[in-house]
């Protein structure tokens, strides 16, 4: 089977040795391949593995024999799954792998927002000390509110971290969440976004990305948040109006924000839409990396084999993602 996986910067080599031990032509592609050479090298392909290259309607296309689209990751946003539908061809997730990752991930952003560490860890470098000054006042979490915009898998190991673990009061805004994930989680549910933002000390976003959350935490929204208050977003950059969000650091709407994801990736130091964000003490960047540790990859490497399994040997493909978007499937799926 000749089999495409896009996203080769993302290194995934015991997915990439199996597939080629047992005898498959495997094409590698780097990040941010462009659409027209994408068309060309899937023309044969009856596998596309992808994680964040976008498979437009083109690309499916352009891939007559095409039988299973794989992401090897969580969202789903880049792929025309619509088109995919049309023609039979199952599309799938690895929904599981990485939420207490990812929330850990979050976590430490908010610690290190709390605690000041980065600024701290640049005194020391620079200085070799910090004596205690009222600019290194940090916060406790313990005793703050915490706001989880999208109680799923990854907000609700968020939650149970900052309730459970450290004794924040954890307010969720989910309007499609069932209330028994709140009661589970430890979460007080909130209806009203902006409401619940002007109570909370750190917001942390882990919606999916969709026609409903694209620009949901948008000017209106920072400016609903406390002029103390920091917002981490370990979800998809779009979410969040990040021009907006520019506004609220520059004109202090906001503390601070810690961000792994962007509407625009890679960023760069110059000529990126956000590299205004670089080089601020109250800012931190991380290169949308929560999810990478040697247990979520090996987790992710594993699911993955298993999917593309499903695929080559022509089974009904596992779904174990909850999103509409995927469970609107119906040939060549199965759902768990």
């Amino acid at each position: 089977m000749r089999i495409v996986r896009t996203d080769a910067n993302l290194e995934m080599p015991l997915t990439d040795a199996a597939l080629r031990e047992a005898g498959h032509e495997l094409i590698l592609l780097p990040d941010g391949v462009e659409e027209d050479a994408l068309c060309e090298a899937v023309a044969g392909a009856e596998l596309i593995l992808m994680c964040y290259q976008p498979i437009t309607a083109r690309v499916i296309a352009a891939a007559p024999g095409l039988r299973g689209i794989v992401k090897y990751g969580v969202g789903i946003d880049a792929i025309d799954i619509p088109a995919a539908m049309e023609r039979g061809i199952p599309v799938v997730n690895i929904p599981e792998y990485g939420e207490n990752t990812v929330a850990e991930g979050a976590f430490a952003l908010m610690i290190a927002l709390a605690k000041r560490l980065t600024e701290l860890d640049r005194a020391m470098q620079q200085e070799g000390w910090a004596w205690p000054e009222a600019r290194w006042l940090g916060r406790d979490i313990a005793g703050s509110t915490v706001g989880i915009v999208g109680l799923g898998k990854i907000g609700s190991a968020m939650a149970r971290m900052a309730g459970a673990g450290f004794g924040a009061r954890v307010l969720g805004y989910s309007p499609h969440t069932p209330p028994e994930r709140f009661e589970a989680a430890g979460v007080t549910r909130c209806d009203d976004l902006q409401a619940m933002l002007g109570q909370c000390d750190f917001v942390s976003v882990h919606a999916v990305l969709n026609a409903e959350t694209k620009g949901l935490i948008g000017e209106a929204e920072l400016r609903a948040m406390k002029p103390s208050a920091c917002l981490i977003n370990v979800a998809r950059g779009a979410i969040v109006d990040e021009q907006a969000l520019i506004r609220a650091l520059d004109e202090g709407w906001i503390a601070g924000a810690g961000l792994d994801v962007y509407s625009a990736e890679p960023l760069a130091l110059e000529g990126h839409k956000l590299s205004p964000l670089f080089g601020r003490d109250n800012v931190i960047l991380s290169p949308h990396l929560t999810f990478y540790t040697h247990e979520a990859m090996a987790r992710l490497e594993a699911e993955t084999l298993a999917r593309c399994q499903e695929v080559i040997e022509g089974r009904d493909v596992l779904i174990l993602s909850h999103d509409p978007r995927l469970r609107a499937q119906r040939r060549g799926v199965r759902f768990g």
